[in-house]
């Protein structure tokens, strides 16, 4: 009696991985996609709620020139100014116009928003980046001196400061640097972003780029490079500290998992210095969310910016924008306001790139 024969199904062919990578190809295309487009409407939530909001307060013409004209000539400008039409319709031809990249004059000094934006943008741009700076310098150093003892005093010191630097008001911050090292110890400027004599040496130069210690920097300046790094010492500081305090306890939390992994062990094990095993073979990777985390603070720089730059009087948009909701300037307003949000969603499709790349596991 012949025993039934089972039949060896045939070898998968070579290029049977070929669909899952094309998956994983597509997964990511797919995610990137949806993450790309939903830009759109975080700026146009944005910039409607702003456009509301500032409505709602009353109208720029009666808050610039109330006082000064009478009730004809305030009629009038606010007829020339579009201010009289129905709401929807001012909204909608505001649509309009920021779809082809016209923001409008401001109400206050007539000049174009597109020409305050590029300004002044730079100075934000300068102090943001400064801002990021301290961050890393204060905050990835003592998360890995907190991460080395955990659980023991420097630990706790450090786990106790971050708590404070994140939970300042970053203009109270600011205020108190200022009383310090500068009225009271007189070491660094109180405010602006260079001396006037600076200032106008950088202005001259045949081509600036509006950041100013790259303009001082190009120009071979010394005192014009010092001046400018002192100018930005105490914003910088004050901004960043606010940013500082995440990276710490960041830092801290994936160093101690990190310095527990096998490799690390094995490491260890081997005799590699305590330094060298923490800076050469646990570090690295416990920095990388480091990356996705400070994309995401962009949102809070800016937003820290606006009193930052008031405190310290750095003449950047965060000042501007101050001024500006002050007399109720809509067209400025919602143009900072609109760029702010434009850098903010740019910036968290960039991160979303990122952490795409890092990590396979968001794209699902």
């Amino acid at each position: 009696m012949s025993t039934p024969t089972q039949e060896i199904p045939d070898a998968a062919p070579a290029d049977a991985t070929a669909p899952a990578g094309g998956a994983a190809g597509y997964g990511l295309t797919r995610y990137l996609v949806v993450r790309f487009l939903l830009i759109v409407p975080t700026v146009l939530i944005l910039v409607s709620l702003v456009f509301f909001l500032m409505r709602a307060t009353g109208d720029p013409i009666s808050a610039a020139f109330g006082d000064r004209l009478t009730p004809d000539q305030l009629q009038a400008k606010l007829h020339q100014a579009g201010y009289d039409r129905p709401l929807l319709t001012q909204y909608l031809d505001y649509l309009k116009s920021l779809a082809t990249g016209d923001f409008g004059h401001t109400v206050t000094d007539n000049q174009p928003v597109t020409h305050v934006l590029g300004t002044y943008g730079a100075a934000t741009a300068e102090l943001a980046f400064d801002a990021l700076v301290v961050a890393l310098l204060v905050g990835v150093p003592l998360g890995m001196v907190a991460a080395v003892h955990r659980d023991r005093a420097p630990d706790a010191v450090l786990r106790l400061f971050a708590v404070l630097t994140y939970a300042t008001p970053v203009f109270f911050a600011g205020l108190l640097l200022k009383l310090v090292f500068a009225i009271r110890l007189g070491w660094l400027p109180a405010s602006g972003r260079a001396s006037t004599d600076v200032q106008l040496f950088l202005q001259d130069q045949t081509s600036t780029t509006g950041f100013y210690l790259v303009d001082a920097l190009r120009s071979g300046d010394g005192r014009a490079v010092t001046d400018v790094l002192k100018h930005a010492a105490l914003p910088a500081l004050a901004l960043g500290l606010l940013v500082a305090g995440i990276v710490l306890r960041l830092v801290r939390t994936n160093l101690i998992g990190t310095l527990s992994a096998d490799y690390v062990d094995a490491a260890r094990s081997r005799g590699v210095a305590p330094l060298r095993l923490v800076t050469r073979h646990a570090a690295r990777p416990a920095l990388i969310p480091v990356v996705t985390v400070l994309g995401l603070q962009v949102a809070g720089l800016l937003g820290g910016a606006v009193l930052t730059e008031t405190t310290f009087e750095w003449k950047g948009l965060g000042y501007e924008l101050a001024h500006y909701l002050t007399v109720r300037d809509f067209p400025a307003v919602q143009g900072i306001v609109a760029l702010f949000a434009v850098v903010v969603a740019v910036t968290n499709f960039l991160v979303d790139i990122v952490a795409a790349l890092i990590d396979p596991r968001v794209r699902y």
